[in-house]
C-alpha cells in the first residue's frame, strides 16, 4: 500500500512540474496606503513567469492566451490599489530569464520578449521570475521519483533525494542552474535600468511551499516523501529566494520576500490559510502555485516593500 501512495505521489509531482494551480477562499484584505508614504507612479510593468501571471485563477485574459495571465493577479491588484492606470502585464506561464529578452512560445502563440514593455517612461517595474530556470518543480517531481527508488530497492534511506543531489547523479545540479540563472537575471536587471533609469524596480521572490517543520506535510503528501527530502526542498527553495536577493542588491533594486510573510500558509496549511494549492489542488486550479489568496498576499508584500501600508 505504501509503495502505491508513493507511485501516485511520484506521478502527480512530476505533472504538476508543468503546470500551476490557484485556490479559493478568503484572501488577505487590500493594503491602505500610508498618508506619509511617497506616491508611486506609473507606467508601471510586470514581468514573471506563472508565480506573478496567477496561472489558473479566475478571471483569465490577455494575450497569448497561453500565459495564463489572471486580472487578479498581484500585478493587477497592486496597479489597482495604486491607481496605476498605465499598466502593462506581461508575465507568462512557463517563463524563464531568457524569455525576458527572447520571445516565448506558448500553446497560444508567441509573448514579446518581457523587457520590450520597459522604456524610459516606466516608473515601477516588478520581476518575479527564476525558478524554471533553477528546475525547481522537476526537484519536487525527482524527490518523489527517489523516494519511489529507495522504497522498491528496500534500500531505507532516510533522504534519498538529497543524497541524488548531494552525492549522487544530481550532484551540484541545482547549484550550477540557480548560478546561470542569476547571471541571466542580473543582465536584466541591468538592462532594466539602462532602459528605465528612473523607475524603481523590484525583484519579487517566491513564497512558501512548503512549511520548515516537514511533519506538517504528513495528512497532505503521506509517505511520498520522506520528511528529511521536504526539508532538502524547502532548502532549495530558500537558495533560490537568496539568490534573487542578492542579485536585486547588487542590481541596486529592492527585494520583495514572500517567503516570509507567507510562514505559515504553505501548501500543507488548511484550507482556508494556504497561499499555495496543494497537489490535489481545487477543481479546474492547477497544483503547487498561490491561489487567489496568495496572490493577494504577494500584493501586500508589494506594496509594503513600495512604502504604501
Amino acid at each position: 500500500m505504501r509503495r502505491r501512495l508513493l507511485a501516485v505521489t511520484a506521478a502527480a509531482l512530476i505533472g504538476a512540474a508543468g503546470c500551476g494551480g490557484a485556490g479559493s477562499g478568503p484572501a488577505p484584505g487590500p493594503v491602505s496606503p500610508s498618508p506619509s508614504a511617497a506616491p508611486v507612479t506609473g507606467p508601471y510593468a510586470a514581468l514573471g513567469d506563472s508565480y506573478t501571471s496567477g496561472l489558473r485563477i479566475p478571471p483569465q485574459g490577455g494575450t497569448p492566451q497561453g500565459c495564463a495571465r489572471s486580472g487578479v493577479n498581484y500585478p493587477s491588484l497592486v496597479a489597482r490599489q495604486l491607481d496605476l492606470k498605465d499598466f502593462t502585464d506581461v508575465s507568462c506561464s512557463g517563463a524563464r530569464t531568457g524569455d525576458l529578452t527572447a520571445a516565448q512560445h506558448t500553446d497560444g502563440g508567441a509573448n514579446p520578449p518581457q523587457l520590450d514593455a520597459v522604456g524610459a517612461a516606466t516608473r515601477l517595474v516588478t520581476v518575479g521570475i527564476g525558478g524554471n530556470d533553477a528546475g525547481f518543480l522537476d526537484v519536487l517531481g525527482r524527490c518523489a521519483v527517489e523516494n519511489l527508488r529507495n522504497s522498491l530497492a528496500d534500500e531505507g534511506a532516510d533522504a534519498p533525494c538529497r543524497a541524488y543531489y548531494t552525492t549522487g547523479t544530481g550532484r551540484g545540479e541545482v547549484q550550477r542552474k540557480l548560478a546561470a540563472a542569476g547571471d541571466r537575471l542580473g543582465s536584466a536587471l541591468d538592462e532594466i535600468k539602462r532602459r528605465a533609469p528612473r523607475a524603481r524596480v523590484l525583484v519579487v521572490g517566491y513564497p512558501a511551499l512548503l512549511p520548515q517543520d516537514p511533519t506538517g506535510c504528513a495528512s497532505t503528501l503521506g509517505s511520498g516523501v520522506a520528511p528529511a527530502d521536504i526539508a532538502f526542498v524547502a532548502e532549495q527553495e530558500q537558495q533560490l529566494n537568496t539568490m534573487l536577493r542578492q542579485r536585486a542588491g547588487s542590481a541596486g533594486a529592492a527585494f520583495v520576500d514572500t517567503y516570509a510573510a507567507s510562514s505559515g500558509h504553505d501548501m500543507c496549511a488548511a484550507e482556508g490559510e494556504r497561499w499555495i494549492e496543494p497537489l490535489s489542488a481545487a477543481p479546474g486550479l492547477a497544483p503547487i502555485h498561490p491561489n487567489a489568496r496568495g496572490q493577494q498576499g504577494m500584493a501586500a508584500a508589494v506594496l509594503t516593500s513600495l512604502g504604501q501600508h
